[in-house]
């Protein structure tokens, strides 16, 4: 990646748009070069998709809960995720190092479901033990990484030039 694509990640952070005509305006790059650097960036899989972000609170999955799951499994890792995976709730879900195996994010509706999830997860066979954290208040939560960056910092640690 070059300076230029650096600034198009870091504006399409920043903006939470993808549009041509807007990342133009803020990088002053002109807009068939954004047209092309974002259909490299998208070929290269960088870009992975044109979501829009979602209010979980104005949706109804206000209550976030991290779960931590302590394993007994044998074989890899990658053997016992999808029973994870397939927990409804889930949607986030680390591999970790440490006492804990495995790390759950679930943004849910009420308390009733949550009590389903951890029911769902202390099921599995293979866990062991959940200990479960109720998040109070979100402090960030960014789908957008790169808008937690100078664009300095991002131009000198990314840029291959």
């Amino acid at each position: 990646m070059d300076e230029r694509d650096i600034r198009l990640l870091k504006a399409i952070s920043d903006l939470g748009t993808g549009s041509p005509e807007r990342l133009h305006e803020e990088t002053d790059i002109p807009v068939s070069t954004i047209h092309y650097r974002l259909n490299n960036l998208r070929e290269a899989g960088i870009i992975e998709n044109d979501l829009y972000d979602i209010d979980l609170e104005e949706v109804g999955l206000g209550v976030t809960v991290l779960v931590e799951l302590l394993t007994d499994y044998h074989g890899s890792h990658h053997d016992f995720e999808e029973k994870i995976l397939a927990v409804e709730g889930v949607s986030q879900a680390y591999f970790t190092m440490g006492e804990t195996d495995f790390v759950v994010v679930a943004h849910l509706p009420d308390q009733e479901m949550v009590e389903r999830l951890i029911t769902d997860l202390e099921t599995i066979e293979e866990v062991r033990r959940t200990n479960s954290t109720f998040v109070v208040s979100t402090l960030r939560h960014s789908t957008r990484p790169l808008q937690n960056y100078d664009l300095e910092t991002l131009l000198a640690e990314l840029s291959d030039e």
